[in-house]
């Protein structure tokens, strides 16, 4: 976003709602739980698993250029996705504006998003060939246009919200939640209930499609004004430095815990993207029968049920046992259940079970992965001298949305590979009856069990080879046993919360130096940052009784006395929210003095030869924890100073 549209956005009325330089309840309920279930429930329902179902049941292109137009098409539009993607993240990158540099685009994509986003199911009623033009360009506006702006925008969030590790750990946590429970309330559970009453009906699909479209712009809008980059203003008031692209590059792909987690973001990424495209056909043809409302809506609740109690169990537990080991942990049961599952495919009990235990080992994964791999951009920073996380994260969205189209096209050739036949959508029975025998093909049921759609056609689901039904069930169950022992071996390696605070202090004594070494005053950002909001509000409230004076003038009221209620209003106002502050304080002293207590009454119990033992054990592990930092802060130092010189070097000859 250039200057000029950054000065456009420095009008009071694209403001943050947020002021407050910690992380406020608003925040955290509207900023990061709410609102993004605008964007990402578009993308879930309209761009994701159903897309697939529409393109091979609804319009049934499935067939078109013998089978390869679905495993091609998905393929080469993910490569144009990875190159906007990037080059989305430059862009983010060299975004100056009052706003902040990723929160703009949030506000760009309350437009966008919906609208493309209806446009892949607006397809007219022409040749499959020109269909087959529609789907493309639509795809591409939605997926490398309009949702990459988003996404982008939306991923760099977390990271710019607070340097403070925990309050970005329950924000990743709230932004989590948003994604894999609250979307997958309609996405997963409501959604599926509705397909029997749409059916293949191309209208109806269209209706429901617009309908979800039209209602997510409001909770867009909601990310927008509810959400604040901290860190990005904290770096706005020291010395602006341009970093080359090749440089970032170099910083983040010579990093182990960058590259353990991209890594692991690729594994992870592709055995649940495959899974989930495959989700809809698992339920159609292996577990139930095709759309029968029920089936897929029992493997979202009985399945989904830990993601719902696991918001309460998974932040404690990491904070207690720290991030990766939790991680680590979770993949291991991860594992397992999904081998449950894959040991009985078609046991509805059977998976049932195995999809809770996976499901409470991806807890984790789902809810602290984005808090470890922010903590992982201020490990580079420290390291580095510079921040990399729109690099990083532009790297991050192309593996996830690459992964997408990767999926798409492997179950697309899964499917033709296999002999997949799709469903049959008729005016009558009789029709219904007619086509089956002209093609030899058994139906999942018989035919008087099948029900009309709300617009009165039938749509009936036909018995898959076994060559088909294997294929799927592998997909969606088997794979994930493969990529969570996997996820698992590569966690183990990262270690980056362990020293995070001491690193992000030397980044702080760093931004002191340099601002002490230009003649400036150094000021605590959290200090400067309250001072330049009590400007703001002093600021606020001069217009406000200036306005207020006007509004009284012209509507002969008392100023004197209506100013006295404003003020009377705003010391209440200032009175609840310091009670609010107060009582905050005194639950977290009470919950440390329990804690010191419990501890107390433990180590009392202990014998003197108990207690010299576990003192000795925590010297020891102290000191090994000390060898270990002096050798990663040594490396860090030489690396910061030779990334560094590099940028010093290129500084000089671009001036030159």
């Amino acid at each position: 976003m250039a200057h000029a549209k950054g000065a456009a956005l420095s009008a009071p009325v694209f403001n943050s709602k947020i002021r407050s330089q910690n992380v406020t309840g608003k925040e955290k309920w509207l900023g990061y739980l709410l609102g993004p279930c605008g964007a990402l429930l578009i993308n879930s329902i309209l761009g994701g698993t159903f897309l697939n179902q529409y393109w091979t049941d609804v319009l049934q292109i499935g067939g078109l250029w013998d089978g390869s137009f679905l495993v091609v098409f998905p393929l080469i539009s993910k490569i144009i996705d990875a190159i906007t993607n990037f080059i989305m993240g430059w862009i983010i990158n060299r975004t100056r504006t009052k706003q902040g540099k990723a929160r703009p685009y949030i506000l760009l994509s309350a437009i966008l998003v919906p609208v493309t986003g209806l446009l892949m199911y607006l397809v007219p009623n022409m040749s499959v060939e020109w269909q087959a033009v529609w789907v493309m360009i639509s795809y591409n506006l939605f997926f490398s246009f309009a949702y990459t702006i988003y996404n982008m925008s939306h991923s760099m969030m977390v990271p710019l919200s607070t340097r403070n590790s925990t309050q970005r750990g329950v924000l990743a946590v709230f932004n989590q939640v948003s994604a894999v429970m609250v979307t997958g309330i309609f996405a997963a559970l409501v959604f599926p209930m509705i397909l029997p009453l749409i059916g293949s009906s191309k209208p109806l699909w269209v209706g429901v499609m617009a309908i979800i479209a039209v209602a997510m712009l409001p909770l867009i809008l909601l990310e927008y004004y509810f959400t604040k980059e901290r860190v990005t203003e904290e770096l706005n008031r020291a010395k602006e430095i341009k970093v080359p692209y090749v440089m970032q590059f170099k910083a983040v792909l010579t990093d182990k815990y960058m590259i353990i987690l991209l890594i692991y973001s690729i594994i992870y990424t592709a055995g649940s993207t495959l899974k989930n495209t495959s989700l809809v056909y698992y339920c159609n043809y292996v577990l139930g029968t095709y759309s029968d409302g029920t089936t897929q809506m029992l493997i979202n609740v009985i399945g989904g049920i830990p993601m719902g109690i696991g918001i309460f169990a998974v932040w404690p537990l990491a904070k207690k046992f720290g991030k990766k080991n939790v991680s680590v942990a979770g993949f291991v049961l991860y594992a397992l259940g999904s081998l449950i599952c894959w040991l009985a495919p078609g046991s509805m009990p059977v998976v049932l079970a195995g999809q809770f235990i996976k499901n409470i080992g991806g807890l984790p994964c789902a809810y602290i992965f984005m808090s470890l791999f922010s903590d992982s951009f201020d490990h580079l920073e420290w390291k580095t001298g510079f921040r990399s996380d729109s690099l990083a994260m532009s790297i991050y969205s192309t593996i996830s949305v690459v992964l997408i189209g990767v999926g798409m096209s492997v179950l697309n050739a899964c499917l033709n590979a296999s002999g997949y036949i799709p469903p049959i959508n008729a005016g009558s029975i009789e029709e219904v009856s007619s086509i089956l025998a002209a093609k030899n093909w058994l139906p999942q049921l018989a035919l008087e069990d099948y029900h009309a759609a709300i617009d009165g056609t039938f749509t009936v689901g036909i018995l898959q080879p076994e060559s088909t039904v294997n294929v799927i069930a592998f997909l969606f169950v088997g794979l994930e046993v493969i990529t969570g022992v996997i996820s698992a071996i590569l966690l183990s390696f990262v270690g980056v919360e362990k020293t995070l605070e001491r690193k992000q202090r030397i980044i702080r004594a760093r931004q002191k130096a340099a601002a002490e070494a230009r003649g400036e005053v150094w000021v605590e950002p959290e200090i400067r940052a309250a001072e330049e909001q009590k400007e703001l509000d002093e600021a606020a409230e001069e217009a406000y009784r200036k306005e207020l004076k006007e509004r009284c003038e012209k509507k002969g009221l008392d100023y004197d006395k209506e100013l006295k209620k404003h003020v009377s209003a705003m010391q209440a106002n200032a009175e609840k929210q310091a009670e609010k502050e107060r009582l905050a304080k005194e639950k977290e002293a009470l919950k440390a003095e329990k804690a010191a207590k419990k501890q107390a009454e433990r180590e009392a119990k202990l014998t003197p030869e108990q207690k010299e033992k576990r003192e000795k054990a925590r010297l020891e592990r102290e000191k090994k924890d000390e060898a270990k930092w002096q050798v990663e802060r040594a490396k860090g130092e030489e690396t910061y100073h030779k990334m560094q010189s590099s940028l010093a070097a290129w500084e000089a000859k671009h001036k030159a």
